[in-house]
This record gives structure tokens, sequence and C-alpha cells, in this order.
């Protein structure tokens, strides 16, 4: 959803609620300037990114962080 920062300050409420569902784009002078979302939606994404990245092993965490710097 994309509306205003004029919009958003006169309906803070309404899209307060809407974030919990949905993600609220919100432009001035016709930029996007900022996104308004479901904190929780924020956690699944970052759950979903990691998935795949640490193999099935028998790796320690400082083994995944040592692995993880040399692809750097």
């Amino acid at each position: 959803m994309l509306i205003t920062a004029t919009e958003l300050k006169n309906n803070l409420g309404k899209y307060l609620a809407l974030a919990a569902n949905h993600n609220i784009y919100i432009t001035k002078n016709g930029k996007c300037i900022a996104k308004l979302t479901s904190a929780n939606a924020d956690k699944v994404a970052l759950l979903d990114s990691l998935v795949g990245i640490v193999r099935e092993s028998n790796l320690t965490l400082d083994d995944v962080k040592r692995e993880r710097l040399q692809k750097q």
C-alpha cells in the first residue's frame, strides 16, 4: 500500500492497524521515504533469510562464524 506522509499523519491509527497485515510505503514529495510494517513480519522475514545458511553437520558456532568470514 502506498500513501503520502500527510495521509499517514491524518489517519495514523488506521494505518497502524493496517500495518499488522500489510506493508505500507510512505511517500513525501513523490518519493518513497519510509516503510511501515509489522514487527512480527520482520522477524519472520529474517528467519526465512537464514534458512539454509548453516549446513546440517557437527559444526560449532565458532566454525560457522569462521566459515562465513572466509566467504567475505
